[in-house]
């Protein structure tokens, strides 16, 4: 225990030196603080559906297809509408409900206007998989197929402050005509760290259409399945294999697993699927951040050791007096110690300080909603200042306690752990550095690379492009389609109005062909589908490498009906697919005809079009023309001019021939800036950590070469006595501290290369890993360490050589 002369002896330490007790508290502090908001950030993301109550329990039905080479190939959680019925009559007493929608997922109508809102449909055993908290109602009443629940916040906006439960609401789903629901409950609003987008559930309709509810091989909704332990869900897992091949006999034939099975993912899992809010991919950013927080937290702690093993030195005459007053070994130590965690209590608390300060700004620049969770994070101060406290009050300790005291009396200067003491704060300087300058390396590789998906070539011109969806909604037949189509080509300013089940930034439908090769054998590689219509190309203006593109002067190029009418497909490739499907040059593609049972007759080959996240790859793909397309339709509206009154304009037209189908629209830029929002946040967030553990590391470097300037003034004195000048003085300090920061980017470059070639696997259009990043990051952190050092250096050389050989 420490008493009050100890808690003196360390207020007189700190306060006879203040600029060392203030680098080495405020380093950790800020140490601390980055440790702490990144740490949050991590948990925030790894955090997601653990608010359900037995989440572990419920695991998500996945689609696995078995198609080497197809953009499809691999895992999705989307499955079979009719999936759930079929388990449930081969596995009696099985669990499970369905989803389909969600996020914008349906449309609440009222006084004739549509709003968008987040409409999921749902089974009426919604409830048995998922137990959302009610503020009023049962979850069973979904039963009914003409009942609804509603969130708080979604009850509070339509109906204020009165009671939700009985008024009826008109709810229109995806391409199911709009119908009326009563409203038999009320749930909670579902918390910011869930994948489910949900503010109004309503029945799934009983009724489907069996061509594609039961077909294998479709997939339209999300399934989930409850189970009482994680080993019942594998156990049931290992029986799926042999379900799908009795199941799928029909639709695809003998083994079926073999091209698809099933698969269970666990429910806290889904957030980091494609179908979550970010990608598989994306896991590495998480992950990347979580590290950054710790080894920022290890430079500060480094930092703190450093400069808290150097200052030891200067009370080397107070501890020998200690010990001619009779403390012993054990006693001298208990102090260190107890001084080294009470310190670091203060750095944790000042570390606590500045997260909550600067946790608004960190939410600004990330686009989250972070807060501190003091009942979790208050322990964990306690235990790291313990720990940090010993870690950095051992060595001093044991180092102090064990010079005889007589020794240090008699000394001219205080010992500072001589050459051992010397090469450990040199050891611990390169490790500081190593870091930062793989912070640096790192930041300019993750801000080249957001930089260079943001302007990259994606084969089209994204200004001057307005995507609009809903045109497939129930309540807009053929005749509506054509006049709303009209209406915007009409518009001033307007040069092409393309139609197509894809656009920039994605579409409805993800399809997929396989394309048979003559002379091979199997069904060929399978290829992206994307069905156009009118002006398609028009709108885009792809690049056309050889052959041409669809036109009204060649009526073949029309597939309507083409399977009934047993003749075959035009239809254009990219340039992708020029080399899955084997041909050397576009121009030895044009007019070949493959396929087996479906021929299709290759017209022209594009260039890419890159619609989708630059973290998926750019797909093998064919267009199909379709002169009158009615289903799950894009428009994408080229334009000249301003875009904001352009989008007015189309809102107005939209309002004008269906005010009854909520406006879905947004630029191109807009549309394809959400795919890189996620990366953008995480630039920053790492960009922000990077740069304040680099100012941590100079903060050391700094406290370190001042103390050790301030303990060599009497030998730069004899040197300048001896005729070197304030040059030679400067060119041995700065050489000195170089040196450790020379050897620390050999050390840095193979961790940054390893870190970021691991980031950048996830995208498929990616910068190179230049040497000019590495070389202008370790210049950077030379140039850092000089200026951080030149004027200690400086001070020291220019003292009078009388005045440094009196100096003690």
């Amino acid at each position: 225990m420490m008493n009050r002369f100890a808690l003196l002896a360390l207020y007189r330490s700190l306060s006879r030196h203040k600029l060392y007790a203030a680098l080495n508290i405020g380093g950790l502090a800020v140490g601390i603080a980055v440790f702490l908001v990144l740490g949050l950030y991590v948990r925030f993301q790894t955090s997601f559906e653990t608010w359900l109550p037995h989440h572990e329990q419920i695991e998500v039905v996945q689609t696995v297809w078995h198609l080497p080479g197809s953009p499809f190939d691999g895992a999705n959680s989307y499955t079979m509408g009719g999936l759930l019925e079929e388990m449930q009559q081969d596995f009696p007493g099985l669990v499970g409900t369905r989803v389909q929608g969600g996020e914008g997922g349906g449309q609440v109508i009222r006084g004739g206007i549509a709003t968008v809102e987040d409409v999921a449909q749902v089974d009426g055993s919604f409830f048995d998989v998922f137990d959302l908290a009610m503020v009023s109602g049962n979850g069973k009443a979904l039963t009914a197929p003409t009942n609804a629940l509603v969130s708080r916040s979604f009850a509070r906006r339509f109906f204020g402050d009165t009671d939700p439960v009985g008024q009826m609401l008109t709810v229109g789903t995806g391409n199911d005509a709009p119908a009326d629901f009563r409203i038999a409950g009320v749930f909670e609003d579902l918390p910011k760290n869930s994948d489910f987008h949900i503010s109004l559930l309503v029945p799934l309709p009983r009724a489907h259409p069996e061509d594609w509810w039961h077909h294998w091989g479709s997939t339209s909704l999300n399934t989930y399945l409850r189970f009482s332990s994680p080993q019942a869900a594998q156990a049931f897992a290992g029986k799926l294999d042999a379900f799908v091949d009795r199941r799928g006999l029909r639709d695809m034939g003998f083994h079926a697993s073999r091209t698809m099975s099933l698969a269970l993912l666990p429910l806290t899992a889904l957030h980091f699927t494609p179908e979550g809010t970010q990608s598989a991919s994306t896991k590495i950013t998480v992950v990347t951040l979580g590290i950054v927080g710790v080894l920022t937290l290890l430079i500060a702690i480094v930092n703190y050791v450093n400069l808290a093993t150097a200052r030891a030195g200067l009370r080397a005459r107070e501890v020998a007096m200690r010990k001619v007053l009779g403390a012993d070994q054990p006693r001298l130590i208990r102090q260190f110690l107890g001084e080294a965690v009470l310190t670091v209590t203060v750095a944790a608390l000042l570390g606590l300080i500045l997260a909550e300060l600067g946790l608004p700004l960190i939410n600004a620049a990330g686009g989250l909603s972070l807060s501190i969770p003091y009942g979790l994070v208050v322990p964990g101060l306690v235990v790291l200042a313990v720990v940090v406290g010993v870690a950095a009050g051992a060595w001093p300790a044991l180092l102090l306690s064990r010079f005889p005291a007589t020794a240090v009396l008699a000394s001219a200067r205080a010992p500072g752990g001589g050459r051992s003491g010397n090469r450990l704060r040199e050891g611990l300087v390169v490790f500081q550095f190593a870091l930062a300058t793989a912070f640096i390396i790192s930041t300019m590789v993750l801000v080249a690379q957001v930089r260079h998906v943001r302007h990259t070539d994606l084969g089209f011109a994204r200004q001057g492009l307005i995507v609009v969806r809903g045109l497939s909604d129930a309540q807009i037949d053929t005749a509506r389609l054509r006049r709303i189509v009209d209406a915007f080509r009409r518009m001033p300013g307007v040069q092409k109005v393309g139609i197509g089940n894809s656009a920039a930034g994605g579409g409805y439908e993800n399809d997929t062909d396989s394309i048979a090769i003559p002379g091979r054998n199997g069904d060929g590689p399978s290829l992206r589908r994307i069905d156009v219509g009118p002006d398609f190309f028009g709108a885009y203006a792809p690049r056309l490498l050889a052959g041409r593109l669809f036109d009204d002067a060649h009526g073949t190029d029309d597939a309507t009906g083409w399977f009934k009418r047993h003749v075959s497909r035009n239809v254009v490739i990219n340039r992708r697919a020029l080399e899955v499907l084997g041909f050397h040059s576009p121009q030895e593609a044009v007019g070949k005809v493959l396929g087996g049972k479906q021929p299709v007759v290759i017209i022209g080959v594009i260039d890419q079009l890159r619609f989708f996240s630059p973290r998926q790859p750019d797909d093998p793909t064919f267009y199909v023309f379709y002169r009158e397309m009615t289903s799950n339709l894009v428009a994408s509206v080229r334009f000249s001019g301003d875009p904001r009154a352009m989008l007015e304009q189309v809102r107005a037209r939209w309002g004008q021939l269906a005010p009854m189908v909520p406006f879905q629209s947004d630029s191109a830029d807009r549309r394809l800036a959400k795919f890189y929002e996620e990366d953008d946040r995480a630039t920053r967030l790492f960009g922000i950590g990077a740069g304040l553990a680099v100012l941590i590391g100079c903060v050391g470097l700094w406290g370190l070469a001042s103390f050790n300037t301030a303990r060599r003034v009497k030998e730069i004195g004899i040197r300048k006595t001896l005729g070197a000048s304030t040059r030679d003085i400067v060119r041995l300090l700065v050489g000195q501290f170089l040196r450790p920061v020379l050897l620390a980017n050999v050390i840095a470059w193979p961790l940054a290369y390893g870190a970021m070639r691991l980031w950048l696997a996830g995208f498929d259009d990616r910068v190179a890993l230049s040497p000019l990043y590495f070389v202008s990051a370790s210049v950077l952190a030379v140039v850092i360490a000089v200026v951080t050092v030149i004027g200690q250096a400086l001070r020291a050389s220019r003292a009078a050589p009388g005045w440094a050989l009196r100096h003690e």
